[in-house]
């Protein structure tokens, strides 16, 4: 966690804060180490204050170092009313309009509450070296896992039997699961976000697989299309369309150019293909502590890409009550280009 209350404490000076207060867990988890289920950070100018209750006291005492550990007991908000002053900023995308209000009603005459909701998440979409190798990490576990559950293999299962052998690797390999794993086969995979189900999976069809791992809080992301025998003409010229779409997308990506750029890259080979309509959502997201975060890949994206950035690249073609494919790596912004972490073969792979 080292270097990350600094970061954040330069950005406050540029937005004219005299604090921050950081209650969204996840973000008070990227500033301090916490992991437990009730925490709250207060950063400014010489100050790094973490505070939780009596439950986490000794939780805290292991896992936050670099910032002074207090442990309220009584009146929660009254506790860190009283930890702050000036101008302060709030994370208003997390706050609920009550419990500000409650806040406020604590906080002193000099005490100013300003919304500055988004700043640690502006921080957290470039990833220090620590980050990047659990990333890599989870990704390298994700994908040992859904090898071993292609070489158990698809055919005569159920959708949910295959979601659920892969997830058993998954935490037999020490992770846990970033997401609910996605395995829609046949006409299913024209639902992008398809839950397994108890349909059986049949010859010649295509199955999409989305799936993830999560280690040290750090989450991949990764899809793979594969095929149980021959799915005919059109499924192989869909495959192969997505897989074109992707590379484009791949070529596109390095630092400066906007996430709609990189998306329109994909978007162009799938609409020449005359399948447009049929890719419905946006490219990519980034990937971190949480599955879904910055940068996003979109046409309505302006986020500019940067070095260590982590991101998706998943185009996908759905054909509803027929097929679909998606084919998703997950990257990491380089000087030059990219990193992939995603170490699945590519080409069309056929399954027993």
């Amino acid at each position: 966690m080292r270097g990350r209350g600094d970061r954040l404490e330069a950005e406050l000076a540029e937005k004219g804060l005299d604090r921050m207060l950081v209650t969204d867990l996840t973000n008070v988890r990227y500033l301090t180490g916490f992991t437990g289920t009730n925490g709250a950070a207060i950063c400014g100018p010489g100050v790094r204050i973490f505070l939780t209750d009596f439950r986490y006291t000794e939780r805290a005492a292991a896992e936050v170092s670099e910032w002074e550990c207090v442990t309220l007991t009584g009146d929660w908000l009254g506790g860190i009313a009283e930890r702050l002053s000036g101008k302060v900023g709030f994370e208003d995308d997390h706050v609920s309009v009550r419990s500000l209000t409650k806040l406020e009603e604590k906080l002193g005459d000099s005490v100013e509450a300003v919304p500055a909701g988004g700043a640690v998440e502006a921080l957290r979409r470039v990833k220090d070296a620590e980050e990047l190798a659990a990333i890599a990490e989870a990704a390298k576990l994700a994908d040992a896992a859904l090898k071993q559950t292609v070489e158990n293999g698809f055919r005569g299962k159920t959708e949910r039997e295959v979601a659920d052998y892969f997830e058993a690797k998954v935490r037999g390999f020490g992770g846990t699961l970033s997401f609910d794993t996605i395995v829609a086969a046949g006409p299913n995979g024209a639902q992008p976000h398809a839950e397994p189900g108890p349909r059986e999976i049949r010859e010649g069809e295509l199955i999409v697989f989305d799936m993830g791992a999560k280690l040290d809080g750090y989450c991949s992301d990764g899809t793979r299309t594969y095929a149980t025998g021959d799915p005919g003409e059109e499924g192989r010229r869909v495959y192969e369309t997505v897989l074109a779409a992707q590379q484009a997308a791949l070529d596109a990506i390095r630092p400066g150019v906007t996430g709609e750029d990189v998306d329109q890259a994909a978007r162009k080979v799938i609409e020449d293909a005359g399948h447009g309509e049929h890719f419905g959502h946006g490219l990519g997201h980034g990937v971190g502590l949480d599955i879904h975060e910055g940068p996003r890949l979109s046409l309505r994206s302006d986020d500019v890409l940067a070095v260590n950035e982590v991101v998706t690249v998943e185009p996908g073609i759905y054909l509803a009550g027929d097929l679909g494919v998606r084919i998703e790596d997950l990257v990491v912004i380089t000087d030059d280009g990219l990193r992939n972490l995603s170490s699945l073969p590519k080409d069309l792979t056929y399954v027993d």
